[in-house]
């Protein structure tokens, strides 16, 4: 049935949802669509400047040697190369090129050569979950249902795409971006009873979605960015950590080579990692951004990492170290990331604490007191509501019972500001049961009514898993083993994986 239900998506929907406008519709030469449609498109995309996706046909491509692939920037070709390809760079970059001569080598895939960010991704690298678990995750700890899920070999990747583009410029220090990376290790983080991946890479490549591998697509649910970085910081204010990133001076210099945790990295010889775990890679990279803060020339610090990649349990190729050291010295870091060398201490040097302080970095946030935030009124009782009915929300039912007094009451609102509320939310659901005296209001979010139903439907699934179970334990523990038994113990399994009873149905129909 879902099968069935994805085959049918509309796959130019979904890349333009995706993508938005950020290449070009069709292709500038060898286009199929028809010649007036074509025109019409090219004038609109005149009206906005165009970038490229990188895509690769298999994972095997992304090699030691660099990443083999090619450059994409009209929807035309990746809709017509989807089914070979396998991943691809959902966010846009505005430079893109190839390393060699042979155009086999794709370059240009550095954050800070992104164009516009248009999703978000977090890569689930287990299959210990399902969709539901999956979905349950959003609704109850993240930012809520996610544009769409795409099912991988090893797990899944969650896409949550944006209602329109970040473009990210490199003012302020690329501050859209830094923006950018902190929602996205916030989604990261809030997915973490599904093990979301902490460490994938944000902006880099995902697998492409096609009716083949996606097992939940839901367009219209898309984030605006605004509403991203309130809740990110909301995520930020009870870790006690602030969503922008300043560097600033100061007078005061402290060598950080010479500081307790900086020695114990360097002792943690044991580093290797896995995947979902922060690794050598990322070791060698922190001390290499220590070092290049503390003005360390390239040649110094490759002896240190050099030395130190010796003394490992496990260590890296020379080439490896190479790289990671020009990563650090590429120009587009100042120094190393306090999340990153807090996980690389936690995970290595565990049963022992450190205060870590970098040198000059401070941090700082903008964030308004409540009262001085434009056009609140609204936004703020709206947010009052959900909260109010999250805390009174029973799972058994979707709804909670209250008269309109009673909530006006409890969020402090007038009632006719609830009735234009009620009106204008696209979160807030409402239902009248009966008539007059005999009527009753219910209330709940289109967060909870979702909630609901996965619970639900997981009931349903359990119960359905019992039943099959029963006819076992009933009807074949006595019988004896035979191919025929085989059979029925085989078709029995086959109904334990569908999905739904519909499913079922349909197996038992054609069973003869």
């Amino acid at each position: 049935m879902l099968a069935r239900q994805m085959d049918q998506i509309d796959m130019a929907s979904v890349f333009d949802v995706l993508l938005h406008r950020g290449i070009t519709k069709y292709r500038k030469t060898l286009s199929k669509a028809p010649f007036p449609r074509k025109v019409e498109e090219d004038k609109l995309d005149q009206l906005s400047k165009k970038g490229g996706v990188f895509v690769v046909r298999q994972k095997a491509d992304f090699t030691d040697q660099g990443v083999k692939g090619y450059i994409v920037t009209s929807k035309e070709t990746l809709l017509e190369d989807m089914n070979q390809l396998s991943h691809f760079t959902p966010n846009i970059y505005r430079k893109y090129t190839y390393k060699d001569e042979a155009r086999r080598y794709i370059m240009g895939f550095e954050e800070r050569n992104l164009q516009q960010v248009n999703a978000f991704v977090v890569d689930i690298d287990t299959k210990k979950y399902s969709r539901e678990d999956i979905l349950m995750a959003c609704l109850e700890y993240s930012i809520g249902i996610p544009t769409l899920i795409i099912s991988t070999t090893r797990g899944y990747q969650v896409y949550f795409a944006l209602a329109a583009p970040l473009f990210i410029s490199n003012k302020n220090d690329f501050r859209g971006l830094r923006v950018a990376k902190r929602i996205a290790d916030n989604l990261k983080r809030s997915l973490k009873s599904v093990e979301a991946d902490l460490y994938c890479n944000d902006f880099g490549f995902f697998r492409v979605p096609k009716p083949s591998n996606l097992v939940h697509v839901q367009l219209e649910q898309t984030y605006k960015l605004a509403d991203l970085i309130d809740w990110s910081m909301r995520q930020d204010d009870d870790i006690q950590r602030p969503l922008f990133v300043v560097h600033k001076g100061t007078n005061k210099k402290t060598d950080i080579t010479r500081t307790e945790w900086f020695q114990a990295l360097v002792d943690a010889v044991d580093t290797k990692g896995k995947k979902g775990q922060i690794g050598r890679n990322n070791m060698l990279f922190t001390l290499a951004l220590v070092c290049l803060q503390e003005g360390w020339s390239k040649a110094r610090t490759m002896d240190f990492l050099d030395e130190y990649n010796s003394c490992l349990r496990y260590p890296l190729t020379g080439a490896t170290v190479n790289m990671v050291l020009e990563s650090a010295y590429s120009g587009k870091y100042n120094g190393p990331a306090k999340e990153y060398v807090e996980e690389l201490l936690a995970t290595y040097v565990p049963n022992q604490s450190f205060e870590v302080k970098l040198g000059g970095n401070c941090w700082y946030k903008f964030k308004k007191a409540r009262e001085d935030r434009q056009n609140s009124h609204f936004d703020e009782w709206e947010a009052d509501l959900v909260e109010y009915l999250t805390v009174e929300f029973n799972v058994a039912a979707p709804f909670i019972w209250r008269t309109q007094k009673q909530i006006c009451e409890a969020i402090d609102i007038p009632q006719s500001s609830l009735n234009v509320l009620i009106k204008q939310s696209k979160v807030i659901l409402k239902t009248v049961v009966g008539k007059g005296r005999n009527s009753k209001t219910g209330w709940t979010t289109v967060s909870l009514f979702m909630k609901h139903i996965l619970i639900e439907l997981q009931q349903t699934k359990l119960n359905y898993k019992r039943f099959l179970q029963s006819i076992i334990e009933d009807h074949l523990v006595d019988v004896v083993t035979s191919p025929a038994c085989n059979i029925v113990h085989e078709f029995i399994s086959k109904l334990e994986s569908t999905r739904a009873p519909s499913r079922v149905e349909n197996s038992l129909g054609s069973s003869g």
